[in-house]
């Protein structure tokens, strides 16, 4: 997998539920699954990586895959957090692109994105716990499965995600 690391300890499937995301463009107007989202760029501490895959996503079955890992500790939120002083649960994800001259274009959107702290937000879920999550833009959490549990094929999301990030002014 490169990067010295181990499938083994990257969990990237955050619908444990079964019932899968809603659509991409929900995602983006409504947030997720009933959570309070903070502002975007509120994103806490973390890291992005990257790697390249020697295998296909469907839809794309010419080119190999990107995977994007994010990682972020636990921690304590700040003033710009929902709950500041008060702790949060960190997360482990990866995220899939094709790669390809599109997904590499968005890869570097993404990259900047994070680095304006615009991808990841604090939340509060259902059960009143706050936790790291994605923000407005959503990732391609699984490799295949369809869009209905965040995977490929999805012939629109490239273009979906390039047009949600220039609304953000990530360009």
């Amino acid at each position: 997998m490169g990067s010295g690391q181990s499938s083994d300890t990257l969990h990237c499937n955050r619908y444990l539920d079964g019932n899968g995301p809603p659509p991409l463009v929900q995602q983006a107007k409504e947030g997720l699954n009933g959570m309070y989202r903070g502002p975007s760029g509120y994103q806490p501490e973390g890291q992005m990586t990257w790697v390249i895959l020697h295998r296909d996503l469907p839809g794309f079955p010419d080119d190999n895959t990107l995977q994007m890992n994010y990682i972020f500790p636990d921690g304590i939120q700040t003033e710009k957090q929902p709950h500041p002083g008060q702790p949060y649960a960190g997360i482990r994800l990866c995220a899939y692109l094709p790669d390809n001259r599109d997904g590499r274009r968005v890869l570097k959107l993404l990259d900047k994105a994070f680095n304006e702290q615009l991808l990841f937000t604090v939340t509060t879920n259902k059960d009143g716990e706050d936790m790291v999550t994605t923000a407005s833009i959503p990732l391609k959490t699984q490799p295949d499965g369809g869009s209905g549990v965040d995977g490929y094929p999805d012939s629109d999301y490239l273009k979906t995600v390039r047009r949600l990030l220039r609304d953000k002014g990530v360009e």
